[in-house]
């Protein structure tokens, strides 16, 4: 197969993925809506249960687990309409996942480098990063409810892609021609959608305990679905504490680069300061976190302050601003 060809099918695979993320949209958001009722607080026991497993204590049984997930109160069949509509979102994200793991490998392959030079290639391979995110946390911490909101952070970047971002397959600019691309970029990409899913927990936190303030959350209403507040505050937390590293030695590794490249560690470049913005939000976070005993809503506004950052440092600092960094 030619370079010409498996660019083709990178495109189609692109549409491909978006499709199925749709479809797997909406049966997130039906199991959401019109599935049974989940106790929030047997969710927040089943997120502890995974750190006291860790601690040595027994882990529940796959039988106990189904029981737990067995019949909705009120219908004989409504546990069984539930796991459909959760089992089909769950069989299409994944089914989705493939055809965007497909796309990015086929376009690397199609131009002979890694697959995120520019904008289009960047923007898919994150979106790509945040789903896979997701399905590690739905499978370490049953955090299926993230679903619908992760899926439409990933329709919405792959339709911006598609309609304003896209770019065809071509030779990588000189400044990116280095195998620093496939440390330093990969793993800014991967801190960065870890951050997506955290931002996603972070901004349900914020709804729900709103709600709650303000009377109440409505029985059987979605918000009802979602877990107590305190097990997205502590979901929130673990997902930061993963990609924070992560971000951190993507700034290390893109000084070195930045030295091989121009001269110099750090230039205070318009990317390299909101990097470093980011980079003291989630410090402030985690700081407030361990030292000063931060939980709730003031933890969260450091985070979805951090995040905000996050999100303009790829679409605003890219367009508004210009730098060695500027391959919009």
């Amino acid at each position: 197969m030619g370079d010409a060809d498996l660019a083709n099918l990178s495109d189609k695979l692109m549409l491909t993925t978006v499709v199925l993320y749709i479809i797997a949209l909406f049966a997130y958001a039906a199991d959401l809506g019109f599935g049974r009722r989940r106790s929030a607080a047997l969710v927040a026991e089943k997120a502890e249960a995974k750190v006291l497993v860790g601690a040595g204590a027994a882990a529940p049984t796959p039988a106990e687990g189904a029981a737990e997930e067995a019949a909705a109160p009120g219908r004989p069949d409504g546990g069984r309409r539930q796991a459909d509509w959760a089992r089909l979102g769950v069989v299409l994200n994944l089914l989705g996942w493939a055809a965007h793991l497909g796309m990015l490998v086929t376009r690397g392959l199609s131009a002979d480098r890694w697959p995120w030079a520019n904008m289009y290639e960047f923007l898919a391979a994150i979106a790509f990063a945040a789903v896979t995110a997701f399905l590690v946390v739905m499978w370490r911490y049953q955090a299926r409810f993230l679903g619908a909101f992760v899926m439409v952070a990933a329709v919405v970047a792959l339709g911006i892609d598609n309609l304003w971002l896209y770019d065809s397959v071509g030779p990588v600019s000189p400044a990116l021609n280095s195998y620093w691309i496939a440390i330093h970029v990969t793993a800014a990409i991967t801190a960065t959608g870890a951050f997506t899913v955290a931002g996603a927990a972070t901004i349900l936190y914020l709804v729900k305990s709103r709600a709650q303030e303000r009377g109440g959350v409505a029985e059987g209403g979605v918000l009802a679905r979602i877990p107590a507040v305190e097990a997205l505050d502590r979901l929130c937390l673990r997902v930061t504490m993963f990609a924070f590293p992560i971000w951190t030695a993507a700034i290390i590794m893109g000084a070195i680069w930045a030295d091989e490249a121009w001269g110099r560690y750090w230039g205070w470049d318009p990317k390299e300061t909101w990097s470093f913005v980011i980079w003291i939000g989630y410090a402030a976070y985690l700081h407030a976190r361990s030292t000063a005993g931060w939980k709730g809503r003031k933890a969260a506004i450091l985070s979805l302050i951090a995040f905000a950052a996050l999100l303009f440092n790829f679409f605003g600092v890219n367009y508004m601003f210009s730098g060695l960094h500027s391959y919009a």
